[in-house]
């Protein structure tokens, strides 16, 4: 059968970008405690393609994906995009990965749920050189407040996030990240200058967590944002690296 997918297009229109998207799949990931750690991903995978080709076949992308399916991490990940750029003969080959990750539970606060949930994206990019990024939606949750008359404590209340987007030098946990973010932020709360008073901002929070994210070698830039979501609107501060 004649393979009009790769004939070439003498119209010389190139085609910005085309792939398939909203994958729902499993993923296993790369646990420090835990060695491995399986959850659900949403992928995007597409490319650019040059003038001369009609199209691609859509299948191969998920067939690259498949190749992967028991291990996704930085390294896998960059070899990804690496396949899908020769196999699909393309410019440029991009990938884009959602998923929870799940921590443990903080052992102080086990009246709550025993694992902490955080919404994560890998993207990545080649053309010449490979672009990845990893970016981690870190919850930021009031201080922890006395307990009640009846020894219920009472709710921990939520202030707002921060989003975090790292380029990396060398490889880190995901774990090692989010511990250092959260470090930050538990810094901050404690520096109230009246005891149990929360005198944090999104301003004083961000320099906070950038300080940290500066401090750590594995980490080659980075892009921060922190909201402080209120009734009806919220706040927010960024910042980027000097890379």
């Amino acid at each position: 059968m004649k393979d009009t997918q790769n004939q070439e297009d003498h119209r010389r229109i190139n085609i910005k970008k085309v792939g398939v998207k909203t994958i729902s799949y499993p993923i296993t990931l790369l646990d420090k405690a835990r060695s491995k750690q399986q959850t659900i991903a949403t992928v995007n995978m597409y490319v650019n393609l040059p003038h001369h080709f009609k199209g691609t076949h859509m299948s191969r992308f998920v067939e690259i994906l498949n190749r992967f399916h028991g291990a996704i991490d930085i390294g896998n990940f960059r070899r990804i995009l690496e396949e899908m750029k020769e196999k699909l003969e393309a410019e440029a080959a991009h990938v884009e990965m959602s998923f929870t990750y799940f921590l443990p539970g903080k052992k102080e606060n086990a009246e709550f749920l025993k694992s902490s949930r955080y919404e994560c994206c890998m993207h990545g990019s080649l053309e010449k050189e490979a672009d990845l990024e990893f970016r981690v939606v870190v919850p930021v949750a009031l201080p922890l407040a006395e307990s009640t008359g009846e020894g219920l404590p009472r709710s921990l209340g939520q202030w707002g996030r921060a989003v975090t987007a790292v380029k990396f030098r060398n490889f880190i946990w995901i774990e090692d990240l989010i511990t250092l973010i959260e470090g930050a932020i538990d810094e901050e709360q404690h520096m109230g200058p009246i005891q149990g008073e929360n005198s944090m901002t999104v301003e004083s929070l961000t320099r906070r967590i950038a300080e940290s994210l500066e401090g750590e070698e594995a980490i080659k830039s980075f892009s921060l944002k922190v909201e402080n979501l209120a009734e009806g609107y919220s706040t927010f501060a960024t910042m980027d690296s000097i890379s």
